[in-house]
């Protein structure tokens, strides 16, 4: 495999999957709390390492150098993985209306900061459905995935992840015609949920049958502040058979299964822990601290990441390392957790807030 030449921050901190995979299993308690992202944006990987942006736009050869800026960075701040996604064509949110643009204000700003639009999108009716040129399983695309598995430095995995089952139809419908279409064409709903449960099934088969994947990780918002986003017994009707699905698949392959998911799910956590996630990432200090979640859900599941992204943005460097310090405090007895920001490392985070916290996590997060 080709290594890349990077100076590590932290040098005593090798990649070690393995490490990650005890945390993800609550089998064992590792040597050191391991860290864990859903991803980090494009902006923050090139500060880090002090490189110019790179996008995944363009021919392969544009791709590739990306995948290899994201390696460099993952070796440099001490991850154990790389993230990365199939490619899954005919999934376009980008249709007509349905997604919106502005200027980006944020530190690390990018050309355009994009939205999907709430008020509509690319399936209406039925007829859309039928119509909408939903892919075959043969279709999608694992090349990046390939490309990291043959350029894996020594002791990484990749993280396999895709959109979820209920943010993709959100987002091919819109959220509000989505919310009506649950009260006026259940038919409809049936049918979306059907035709992208079925291809994220056949998906995450693939992703875990992989053996450069350690894990695979379904990013699929729920809820909001104040609860779920529809109603407990309609995700119990439409959305956990089919997440169900997907942790069984990663389950047959002896894969773990992982779940990000932002909102306040309390109403959902004993189902979601009975569909066979295996940890949960994403959490908000407004309505569940994550050392509120080792406690409540420690000893069933793995909990993942934690450090309030508002804090991180908006606190100094001093107050990140000792909030840093005290999520470490609580969430490290036992084992079963792993390091990193509540939702991801955005572009509005500043980099020396998202360094400090790791490296709090390096100075603290030592079991032996």
């Amino acid at each position: 495999m080709k290594q890349e030449r990077v100076t590590p921050l932290w040098p005593d901190r090798q990649p070690d999957f393995d490490r990650l995979a005890k945390v993800f299993w609550g089998t064992e308690i590792p040597d050191v709390v391991p860290f864990v992202e859903l991803f980090a944006d494009q902006e923050i990987v090139a500060s880090v390492l002090g490189e110019p942006v790179m996008y995944a736009v363009g021919d392969r050869a544009a791709r590739e150098a990306m995948l290899q800026q994201r390696i460099r960075f993952c070796l440099t701040v001490g991850y154990d993985y790389v993230w990365a996604y199939p490619v899954i064509p005919g999934l376009q949110v980008g249709i007509g209306e349905s997604i919106l643009t502005g200027q980006d204000t944020a530190s690390l700003a990018r050309p355009m900061r994009t939205w999907i639009n709430e008020a509509r999108g690319a399936i209406a009716t039925m007829e859309d459905c039928e119509r909408y040129p939903w892919p075959a399983p043969s279709e999608v695309d694992y090349a990046d995935i390939e490309y990291l598995a043959a350029n894996l430095p020594d002791g990484m995995k990749i993280m396999g992840t895709t959109t979820g089952i209920m943010e993709w139809v959100m987002w091919l419908m819109g959220f509000v015609p989505f919310s009506e279409a649950l009260y006026d064409q259940p038919e409809l709903i049936e049918a979306m949920f059907k035709h992208i449960g079925d291809l994220l099934a056949a998906v995450y088969d693939t992703l875990a049958s992989m053996p450069a994947v350690g894990a695979v990780f379904l990013g699929d918002d729920m809820g909001y502040r104040q609860g779920t986003f529809i109603k407990p017994q309609q995700m119990r009707q439409y959305i956990f058979p089919r997440q169900q699905r997907l942790a069984e698949a990663a389950h047959a392959h002896g894969k773990p299964f992982l779940l990000h998911s932002c909102g306040n799910l309390t109403a959902v956590m004993d189902d979601l822990i009975g569909i066979g996630i295996d940890g949960k990432h994403s959490y908000e200090d407004i309505y569940l601290p994550v050392a509120e979640a080792k406690r409540l859900y420690g000893d069933r599941i793995s909990i993942l990441g934690g450090v309030d992204v508002d804090m991180l943005t908006r606190s100094s460097e001093d107050d990140v390392r000792v909030y840093t310090r005290r999520v470490l405090e609580a969430c490290m007895p036992g084992g079963g957790y792993a390091l990193g920001t509540g939702n991801s490392v955005a572009n509005y985070i500043p980099t020396r807030n998202y360094l400090a916290m790791l490296d709090e996590g390096v100075k603290v997060g030592r079991y032996q």
